[in-house]
């Protein structure tokens, strides 16, 4: 399999230069940008994903309903809708909600959320996911800091209730 190529870019989301994945994770000084979906269902609540074991990042941990890297040359909501096709089998009409920058001792992202409403249909990648399923609100605050989430899905949720609460 081919070695993935990121956009470096800076806090303004402009490419500043190109490298390959193995490269820039690892390397908290090379940002790149990663679209990040918020699947909820009609009763409020979000879907979540349980990430594979074989994942570089966060194995095993619950994490936000989709994200991925922005290829190059890819629009945020490009690829936050062929993410969502590619992990969870579905299409939808995405909100733009904010971006943010996330960083950590292993990488930092320029993070673009979206928000998706959807019930169900959903067959999701197993390469890439243990699991899914819906979670209320109360209960995912509950979990923050238990090490059950990702932290880059802690970030992401405490960055979507301050602005949405």
């Amino acid at each position: 399999m081919a070695e993935e190529f990121l956009e470096i870019v800076n806090e303004n989301g402009e490419v500043k230069g190109i490298a390959p994945r193995s490269e820039i994770h690892g390397n908290p000084a090379l940002m790149h940008r990663v679209a990040h979906v918020l699947v909820f269902n009609g009763k409020g609540e979000i879907l979540l994903q349980r990430r594979s074991m074989n994942k570089d990042v966060a194995p095993g941990r619950w994490d936000t309903s989709v994200g991925g890297h922005v290829d190059p040359g890819e629009s945020p909501e490009l690829a936050a809708l062929r993410e969502m096709r590619e992990e969870l089998g579905v299409e939808g009409r995405l909100e733009f909600l904010h971006s943010y920058i996330h960083t950590n001792h292993y990488e930092t992202e320029l993070v673009y959320t979206f928000r998706a409403v959807k019930e169900d249909g959903f067959e999701f990648n197993a390469e890439e996911i243990e699991e899914i399923r819906f979670w209320d609100l109360g209960e995912v605050e509950m979990a923050v800091g238990s090490s059950l989430l990702s932290d880059n899905f802690e970030h992401e949720i405490a960055t979507y209730l301050k602005r949405f609460r």
